[in-house]
């Protein structure tokens, strides 16, 4: 996706979030934000894509608080509280008869766990609260009966994941992906870096998401999404032998919908006007949208 006006001030917001997770005294902020500020006029431009210019971005905020992961309380908290959501989770797919797509609405529910930008969460825990009510609310936009005969025929399935707190959903539908469709190969990507809320190979690990999936790798590097310029050739080789590409929450989206691989479904919720109108989805619903 190419960077729209409203990424600015959202990515600018996020800046100003890490750099108050780093320190509550604000004793870098003014310097983290002036730097940003420089950094994102000299980057903004309508062709160039979001999640570059986001990565670019993040990287001289990481270097300049000196620190390689300041969200990981947070990121902790939200791992622990999809958790203690997992009896929950296993009830309502236990009482559907498409257990797949119980499982991938649920996934889907997980991506809400995003923090510092407007649709995000302000705090890991009210996805209690909130959790039975976005379920009960169901699809903005329902790919799913084009994404099962898919399935269904795939040999090959590579899964994008995106958050922490979400991938311990996402651990529960590799697990319900590998009962339904068992001699499927499937491939979990993670981020190969701590990035913002996004969840790495520890985070995945700690999930159990290994214990279902085929293999798991990561994007190998600091990246919003996938830098496709730095890509583990193991990764790249999975892409080209996919035969279905499930990629989780907007930074993916963002990323891939610079390439031209296919068949792609997006699951995530539409938190931006931005990836709502270039996905021509509603906003600030729950989505599994195929492209091919």
């Amino acid at each position: 996706m190419k960077i729209q006006p409203e990424c600015v001030p959202c990515l600018l917001k996020r800046v100003i979030f890490e750099s108050e997770l780093h320190e509550h005294d604000g004793s870098r902020k003014v310097e983290v934000i002036k730097k940003a500020c420089v950094l994102i006029g000299q980057l903004y431009n309508p062709s160039a894509c979001s999640a570059a210019v986001a990565t670019k971005v993040h990287k001289i905020v990481y270097d300049l608080l000196d620190d390689s992961d300041p969200y990981l309380e947070l990121k902790q908290t939200s791992n622990e509280v999809a958790q203690s959501l997992i009896p929950l989770v296993c009830g309502i797919i236990d009482s559907t008869d498409d257990r797949v797509k119980a499982a991938t609405m649920c996934a889907i529910i997980g991506n809400v766990l995003d923090f510092g930008i407007a649709g995000g969460s302000e705090d890991p825990k009210s996805l209690t609260d909130n959790f039975q009510r976005l379920y009960t609310e169901g699809l903005g936009w329902d790919d799913y009966h084009l994404v099962q005969p898919l399935l269904k025929s795939s040999k090959n399935v590579v899964l994008f994941t995106d958050n922490c707190g979400e991938i311990v959903f996402d651990a529960v539908l590799c697990d319900e992906l590998k009962r339904a469709y068992p001699s499927c190969h499937l491939t979990v990507v993670v981020r190969g870096e701590p990035i913002i809320s996004d969840a790495t190979m520890v985070d995945a690990k700690e999930a159990g998401v290994d214990k279902y999936a085929d293999i798991v790798l990561t994007t190998g590097c600091f990246a919003i999404g996938v830098d496709f310029t730095r890509l583990p050739p193991r990764v790249s080789d999975a892409l080209d032998a996919a035969d279905l590409i499930i990629c989780k929450g907007m930074a993916n989206y963002e990323s891939f919908s610079e390439t031209v691989y296919v068949p792609i479904v997006y699951l995530l919720r539409s938190k931006c006007t931005a990836i709502a109108r270039s996905m021509q989805v509603p906003l600030d619903a729950s989505i599994i949208k195929l492209y091919t």
